[in-house]
């Protein structure tokens, strides 16, 4: 080869170095034993380490904070496959420990990366180098989390009670009729419905107003939930009635539990301005029966029969559903 043609294969290397140089992302060649054989400038700067102290060196013994069993097996499959590996952010936030330093996503202390790894063949057509290429999208991994986090929050707010924390109506009943079908399906099921209200409420917001009156509902509500299982459907049926579905339960069972909910609420106060506030609550209990109910919304009905009757008789009372109601 002349001495003119060495020099052009030269300024063209040279051109590809400062090509590589110049781009806003991390590009770094390995060998087959994974020592680096080029390290380009975004490389140096986050990572703070000169090409001259890598380059012809291991990756892993210079770089000792990588996941070396991770990314070795990525190297591996790219060299056995002979087509591009790939990383993204949200499979493995980052490979290099890199700072972020982007104004845009300030919220991420590491820059969270893409990986893409390129075979490179010899003259002779075999995979002989991997080209790295390291991608800072911590721009767009903080906007999609913070979108994930505002979606999460929209559902979350769709299916409670903004009151209570407990299920919303809409939600509960979707619960409901999921477990209607499952009762439908299989005849060893059994669950039992407890809608229960609060006593006289209305003159507890005549006589005390509407921010205690919801105090109460709150109160409610929280022993409620402390009453149920993580199992059970707790939610707010509407105004001051509540409903509670006890998936695999007898009506012996949610007899207990309606009951054992009756007497803690009988047996609570809430201290106010002006004055103590003792209340009770009503409650119907209906197990579901396959030759009576067909729908989510005749067990709602019969489970609110059973509850009008401790009503009439007396309020503070738990009554369990027949068809002699």
């Amino acid at each position: 080869m002349s001495v003119e043609s060495n020099l052009n294969v030269v300024e063209e290397l040279h051109w590809y170095t400062q090509v590589i140089d110049t781009m806003d992302v991390g590009i770094f060649v390995l060998d087959l034993e994974f020592n680096v054989m080029a390290w380009n400038r975004f490389m140096q700067s986050y990572s703070g380490i000169p090409s001259s102290d890598i380059l012809h060196k291991p990756l892993f013994s210079v770089c000792t904070d990588l996941p070396q069993a991770w990314m070795e097996a990525k190297c591996n499959a790219t060299i056995s496959l002979g087509t591009q590996g790939f990383s993204s952010w949200e499979d493995r936030a980052y490979i290099f420990e890199f700072q972020n330093f982007s104004p845009a996503s300030r919220g991420l202390e590491l820059m969270h990366q893409n990986m893409v790894i390129t075979p490179l063949s010899s003259l002779s057509g075999q995979v002989s180098h991997l080209c790295v290429m390291i991608s800072d999208v911590s721009d767009t991994a903080q906007n999609k989390m913070l979108l994930n986090e505002s979606n999460r929050k929209l559902e979350h707010k769709s299916r409670i009670d903004g009151l209570t924390g407990l299920l919303n109506r809409a939600c509960w009943e979707q619960s409901l009729i999921k477990e209607c079908r499952r009762l439908k399906v299989d005849d060893e099921r059994v669950s039992t419905l407890v809608i229960f209200d609060i006593d006289f409420f209305k003159r507890v917001n005549d006589t005390y107003g509407h921010s205690i009156g919801d105090e109460v509902i709150r109160h409610t509500a929280q022993l409620a939930e402390k009453t149920s299982r993580e199992s059970d459907f707790v939610g707010r049926y509407g105004g001051e009635e509540f409903a509670v579905l006890l998936p695999n339960t007898g009506h012996e069972q949610a007899l207990y539990f309606a009951e054992r909910l009756r007497k803690r609420i009988a047996e609570s106060q809430i201290k106010t301005a002006q004055g103590t506030i003792n209340y009770t609550i009503s409650l119907g209990v209906c197990e579901f029966n396959r030759t009576q109910i067909e729908t989510a919304t005749q067990w709602i009905e019969a489970a609110d029969t059973a509850l009008y009757k401790s009503k009439d008789n007396g309020r503070n009372l738990t009554t369990v559903y027949s068809l002699a109601l």
